[in-house]
């Protein structure tokens, strides 16, 4: 199913304004974790989206994700605050572990050995 436009100009806001408090928030309360926000997808509707977080190093991933999930509404609060002016309601926001670089990493592997 294709996004509208309006559909991707969104994500593009939300992914810009969530990778600029992912980069703050990480900082302060994560030293030595990167965060990125990879992709997001909204729904047609305009009241949900899903926001795919890169992390790095992938072995603290599911603390990172855990406490992701713990301060969402905080995180929600903190996109509303920058993007008041240019959305009405901001969507739910519901977070996944985005772990397509590990997928390649291991494509890659499988490539390497049977050569």
């Amino acid at each position: 199913m294709m996004a509208t436009t309006r559909q991707q100009k969104i994500a593009r806001l939300l992914q810009k304004e969530l990778s600029e408090i992912f980069l703050l928030e990480a900082k302060s309360l994560m030293p030595g974790v990167l965060v990125s926000v990879s992709t997001v997808r909204i729904s047609p509707d305009l009241s949900v989206a899903k926001v795919y977080l890169s992390i790095f190093p992938t072995n603290v991933s599911g603390q990172v994700m855990t406490f992701v999930e713990d301060k969402n509404k905080h995180f929600r609060y903190e996109l509303a605050a920058r993007v008041r002016h240019q959305l009405r309601k901001v969507p739910e926001l519901s977070f996944f572990a985005d772990d397509s670089l590990d997928y390649l990493e291991n494509i890659d592997k499988l490539l390497k050995n049977e050569e």
